[in-house]
């Protein structure tokens, strides 16, 4: 190789970085390890990270229990079949899962299609908007300010390169969408309308209002989910024309932000500007069911200048995973856990408002709550570590003038005991 590229000896080819930036000998690393050593290391570093802690953090990414069974079949050969289900006649395992993910998330949000292409719930609502401008031949964008703000940075970032306007609206004083101010917002050129429901700050809008103030000027409505098992107990957003949703919270794990599984679901009349795959069920020659790829408007299919989108991916693998979680709970069991949740939040909302303020009180709420303290939450937060507690995520970054605010998240996974010391700390 030295050869080849005209030089003698190593010392040639490192010879233009300067010396006092070279390592001369050894590297200081441990020795080589056996890999019994090797896994005790790191479930040792592991521990200090983690174990016994606590959290009360949300903001698009929810700790729920994942059912052991999920990990056990998502290794199963008739799952682990193509990456990319090309070829029917070899993946049927991932068409089947893609197919059964499709119907059980058009149950949940009332819609009559759904995919399983996107990369997460931030670019699924992007999506949204591109799509709503494909359908409508419009081009501008009206996103309410309460939607997670990482989301609004993500169609900020394609909107730019696309030359599409966006605006935004405020919120009220009950954390929901000002309708008034959407009204006058809302033109005849705005392709869509995109809130998120429950909001960032864990609010319930008003999906029917919304939906009508849009429908009036011929934009459609695009409702934005984080938290997927608020569906088992919040009525889904029927009158949306689009529903983009981040399906993290069934069964699959934090992971340090991914990979998760975002999700499109529509009317069947737009099916043909639906971004991604869609999976349908057919009859073989020989009359057996199975599984084909029905729609794929992705550049890998067609041209790419037709393509209905560029940046969506194959998560079959992490869309089986919430399959499972669904398939495990049920109709039943998704409303229970989501029954749970808001009893939990309704618990800690009164314990936190002993002491500290439970801001937009006046609209109904799932798992999340924005608490206002007299202290820097940053500083709550630190303290709260001691206790092997995580605290509530600040919202100093994106809403300074809600001051010392943050918004916090309970689940089933939190006990009264940790509510109430949480509690106690945010009051000092």
């Amino acid at each position: 190789m030295l050869r080849e590229i005209g030089v003698r000896s190593i010392d040639d080819l490192f010879a233009p970085i300067p010396p006092n930036a070279q390592v001369k000998g050894d590297l200081k690393i441990p020795r080589q390890m056996a890999e019994s050593e090797i896994l005790d290391y790191f479930r040792q570093r592991g521990d200090e990270n983690g174990k016994g802690y606590t959290s009360f953090l949300g903001a698009g990414a929810y700790n729920h229990y994942r059912p052991v069974v999920i990990d056990s079949l998502i290794s199963r050969g008739e799952w682990f079949t193509a990456y990319t289900p090309y070829q029917a006649e070899i993946a049927q395992g991932t068409l089947q899962a893609i197919f059964e993910f499709q119907t059980m998330i058009c149950e949940l949000t009332g819609m009559e299609v759904a995919n399983a292409s996107m990369y997460d719930g931030s670019t699924a609502a992007t999506e949204a908007a591109m799509m709503a401008e494909r359908v409508t031949g419009r081009s501008e964008v009206v996103v309410a300010r309460s939607v997670h703000p990482e989301y609004r940075e993500v169609l900020a970032t394609y909107a730019k390169y696309q030359g599409t306007p966006i605006k935004t609206v405020n919120f009220g004083d009950n954390g929901r969408v000002d309708a008034a101010e959407l009204e006058k917002t809302v033109t005849d050129q705005t392709s869509c309308v995109l809130i998120q429901s429950p909001n960032f700050f864990g609010t319930i809008e008003d999906v029917a209002v919304i939906a009508d103030i849009a429908h009036k000027k011929g934009a459609l409505l695009a409702v934005a989910i984080s938290e997927a098992i608020s569906l088992g107990i919040v009525r889904p957003p029927a009158e949306a024309d689009i529903v983009a949703m981040e399906a993290q919270s069934f069964g699959v794990p934090l992971g340090f932000g991914g990979p998760y599984a975002g999700v499109i679901a529509t009317k069947e009349k737009f099916v043909r500007q639906i971004p991604g795959r869609l999976v349908g069920e057919t009859l073989d020659k020989n009359g057996k069911r199975g599984f084909v790829l029905t729609l794929s408007t992705r550049e890998q299919h067609i041209r790419r200048e037709k393509a209905t989108s560029n940046i969506c991916t194959n998560q079959a693998l992490v869309a089986l995973m919430a399959t499972i979680f669904m398939t495990v709970y049920g109709r039943e069991g998704i409303r229970e856990l989501a029954s749970h949740n808001l009893a939990k939040a309704a618990y800690a909302t009164e314990a936190f408002g002993k002491n500290a303020k439970v801001m937009f009180q006046g609209a109904p709420r799932f798992n999340e709550f924005v608490v206002q303290t007299h202290h820097d939450p940053y500083a709550i937060n630190n303290a709260l570590l001691d206790k092997k507690i995580v605290g509530g995520f600040p919202l100093k970054k994106f809403y300074p003038e809600l001051g010392n605010a943050s918004l916090w998240c309970v689940t089933e996974m939190n006990s009264r005991e940790q509510i109430d010391a949480a509690a106690k700390e945010v009051s000092r």
